[in-house]
């Protein structure tokens, strides 16, 4: 059994906060793959089901973001699940948006919710680390994951979201590497097939040198994702 954990803090006017972006993971994967209701269980809200034969509790911790790790341990204790088999999903500043990335064990690099969780249970679980951006200044950090995504966001977000529902039965059977191209598959999606090509034609080194020198070919429309990217580069 996987308990997987998404960060956030509890109430409506912090839904679509850059904090809580781990929530919002929850939500997807709940509704996409069928779970049970929401109920208040171990100091947060919990959710069962199953990926396949792989049974999987989902929680959302509503301490707030800060006591996190207390809810976790507490569904911990009850569903005698070791912290290698928790899952936790949570906004990363230090990642582009749109960016995803796995990790066992390490630091929480100053993040709250994951300092509390290191508190309660120690270091050795899985994250999934999900960039929001950065502001740009170490100070204006706590407002600005305090404050909702954009609407021009939505796109990217809801890629990012969905990628992460498709992949989560391979997360919990282990397989990261399939994991983590299911997401790419939804933030970036291979284009349509262009054909069988028949042999490359011969081009005259003449005509090749003439085209060369003349104004180069416009280049592929970006994607909102990629103009976003490139703002946090």
């Amino acid at each position: 059994m996987k308990l997987i954990v998404g960060l956030g803090n509890p109430g409506a006017k912090y839904a679509r906060n850059r904090h809580n972006i781990g929530f919002m993971a929850l939500d997807q994967i709940a509704v996409d793959h069928g779970f049970g209701a929401w109920k208040s269980k171990h100091q947060g809200s919990v959710s069962e089901g199953r990926f396949g034969s792989d049974r999987a509790v989902l929680l959302k911790p509503e301490t707030f973001m800060n006591n996190s790790g207390q809810s976790v341990q507490a569904a911990m204790k009850f569903y005698k699940i070791a912290s290698e088999d928790v899952i936790v999903f949570h906004d990363e500043i230090d990642l582009a948006p749109g960016k995803v990335k796995c990790k066992t064990g390490g630091g929480h690099a100053g993040h709250n919710g994951l300092r509390s969780v290191h508190a309660h249970i120690g270091p050795d679980y899985e994250r999934v680390r999900l960039g929001v951006g950065h502001p740009g200044h170490k100070d204006a950090v706590p407002g600005y994951v305090l404050r909702d995504f954009p609407k021009a966001d939505d796109v990217w977000l809801d890629d990012v979201l969905r990628g992460i529902s498709d992949g989560v039965p391979y997360l919990v059977a282990g397989d990261t590497a399939k994991f983590m191209n299911a997401v790419a598959l939804r933030v970036n999606p291979p284009r349509s097939g262009t054909g069988t090509k028949g042999p490359a034609k011969k081009q005259n080194p003449v005509e090749t040198e003439r085209k060369s020198a003349q104004a180069p070919a416009e280049a592929a429309p970006k994607s909102p994702l990629q103009k976003l990217m490139e703002r946090f580069r």
